[in-house]
Order: structure tokens, then C-alpha cells, then sequence
């Protein structure tokens, strides 16, 4: 009875393969979602200053700096993909002199939950949560 030649992959180099497999995936995921929380904040920023120029906008208009919940009559929804993970807030100040502080607090549960609110005020100062160094991240 003459044995031919089989083909295929042995246990073992299946075993390899699937270990190294498992090696590329446990450095990259960590980098994925670090990716994912950036992107998110960057989204987030962007619709801060959005808010801010509406904010310039009615203050020529109204004398007044607008609440969030004035500013949503006016028209200004956020992006479903950032109510999904940011709960938005303005200050208005009560002072003489108008303010405003914007926040976008990261809902508990969401992969932004560890990254700290964001804020924005009216004289363009940016800030972060715990842990943040907003030159850096904002």
C-alpha cells in the first residue's frame, strides 16, 4: 500500500497561526478605541464652537446670551451621533456683563464615559476633565 503525500495544515501551525492572530488583535484593539474616544472628542469640539458662533449670533440679536433649550427653538439640534455619547449644557451668566459656559458632560456607559467633560466659554477658554491637559487634548 503506497502512502501519498497529504496536504494541509498541521494542529500546530493552525495553533501559531491563531496565537498570533490573537497578539495583532490585543495591541490594536486599545489603539482602535483610543481612536474612537478622539474622534468623538474632536466631533464633540467642533459642535462646541458651532454653539459659540450661535451664541455670538443671538447675543447681536437678542442682547442675551441663549440657554440650550433656546437654542434648540431657534433650530439647533446635536448630531445623533453625539447625543448618543455627550449630554450638552449651557450656562448663562447672570451678571451685567454677558457669558456663556457650553459643556458636554460623557454619558455613563459610552466609551467617552472616561474622557471628562468638555467645556467652552465666551471668552474662549477650553476645558477638560480630570486627568486632561487641554492643550493637548482640546
Amino acid at each position: 500500500m503506497a502512502m501519498g503525500k497529504q496536504d494541509g495544515f498541521t494542529l500546530i501551525e493552525l495553533m501559531v497561526t491563531a496565537a498570533i492572530v490573537a497578539v495583532l488583535a490585543a495591541v490594536a484593539y486599545p489603539s482602535y478605541t483610543r481612536y474612537i474616544v478622539r474622534s468623538n472628542r474632536t466631533a464633540a469640539e467642533a459642535q462646541m464652537l458651532d454653539i459659540a458662533n450661535r451664541q455670538q449670533q443671538f447675543l447681536l440679536a437678542n442682547r442675551a446670551y441663549a440657554a440650550y433649550a433656546d437654542l434648540q427653538t431657534s433650530g439647533y439640534s446635536l448630531p445623533s451621533a453625539l447625543s448618543s455619547i455627550y449630554t450638552p449644557s449651557i450656562t448663562v451668566g447672570s451678571s451685567t456683563v454677558p457669558a456663556f459656559t457650553v459643556t458636554f458632560t460623557p454619558i455613563t456607559g459610552t466609551r467617552q464615559d472616561g474622557d471628562g467633560p468638555l467645556t467652552f466659554n465666551s471668552e474662549g477658554v477650553k476645558g477638560c476633565g480630570a486627568g486632561c491637559d487641554p492643550s493637548t487634548k482640546w
